[in-house]
């Protein structure tokens, strides 16, 4: 999907995986891929969602109960033992399926298995206020519990909120700094990015979600320089506008890129592409309208999702 040379944030990943990988087997866990107990730093107390959490030592048996806290500790070169997948899967994102192959399935996103994550034996659950604030007192009773505030448009600050628990702050670091001079570069490469009006658009159990700023991809067409089309929303739902497929014009722009959460047929996209309004769209007129992994642009949050959508817009937008 990239031309020949490595983006920055690919050459900081695989540093901050080596600086990760660091030390003799004797110092590591063969079965996390996680740094040794008793490196410094431990124990520390850390500041959270929900309180404060003492961790003792550092983690090698980490456990994540959504799709942003499994890309960002595997993108801190952290393989959890235990993950949750989403509601529409049996596995792992297919961004991160390979890196999780050997990770234990712990239930999903919205009904996390307590008995399976205590059968793993965790020394630290990474979550969200968001998606378990009913959960959070039984999973620390289990193992040390860490949870940001919310998900989505936050992800740089969950990533190092994440990586404060695990000792791994610098590398977090690094990897968010070359994420954003990647995007800056891709900016200059499309020549006039705030020229262009992007369309965020996924198709949902029969909706249409129009993705705003207070999104994850919004944050990265923001870090890219792009006009990203933004559309009225509930006051309680900032992320996306949810429109009816004959309000579809609504969601015009210069490009779209769209998706459907689940199979096309089911979440309304095959029919809605196959209609009348869809051929009116400036985006599908001018050849612009790309259809997405979701995985990637929607489902997926974290460093390795954002990096992957430079990755697909370079070629759709620069190449």
């Amino acid at each position: 999907m990239r031309s020949a040379a490595l983006s920055a944030t690919a050459v900081a990943l695989a540093a901050a995986l080596s600086l990760a990988g660091c030390g003799s087997d004797d110092e590591r866990d063969a079965g996390t891929g996680s740094p040794a107990a008793g490196d410094g730093g431990f124990p520390r107390t850390v500041e959270h969602a929900m309180g404060s959490t003492e961790i003792p030592e550092r983690p090698e048996r980490v456990v994540v109960l959504d799709t942003g806290e499994l890309d960002s500790v595997l993108s801190l070169g952290v393989t959890p033992v235990g993950a949750v997948t989403t509601a529409v899967s049996d596995g792992f994102l297919s961004y991160l399926a390979d890196d999780a192959a050997d990770v234990e399935v712990v239930g999903t996103i919205s009904e996390p298995d307590l008995e399976a994550i205590a059968a793993v034996e965790p020394d630290l659950i990474l979550s969200s206020k968001t998606r378990h604030e009913d959960l959070y007192e039984q999973l620390a009773q289990i193992a040390p519990t860490v949870f940001a505030d919310q998900v989505g448009v936050v992800w740089k600050d969950n990533l190092r909120l994440d990586a404060e628990a695990l000792g791994l702050e610098d590398e977090a670091e690094e990897l968010i700094e070359a994420y954003e001079a990647d995007a800056a570069a891709l900016g200059q490469e499309i020549g006039d990015p705030a020229a262009t009006t992007v369309s965020t658009m996924r198709f949902v159990e029969g909706g249409i979600r129009v993705y705003t700023a207070a999104s994850f991809i919004g944050t990265v067409m923001a870090d890219i320089g792009l006009d990203h089309l933004q559309l009225p929303t509930a006051d309680d739902l900032p992320t996306f506008a949810e429109l009816s497929a004959e309000e579809l014009t609504r969601a015009d722009a210069d490009v779209i890129l769209y998706s459907s959460y689940g199979p096309a047929d089911d979440s309304g996209e095959a029919a809605v592409v196959a209609g009348p309004l869809w051929p009116l769209l400036t985006g599908v007129q001018q050849g612009r309208a790309h259809a997405v992994e979701d995985d990637v642009f929607y489902t997926g949050i974290g460093l390795r999702a954002a990096t992957l959508q430079l990755d697909a817009l370079r070629e759709l937008l620069a190449g």
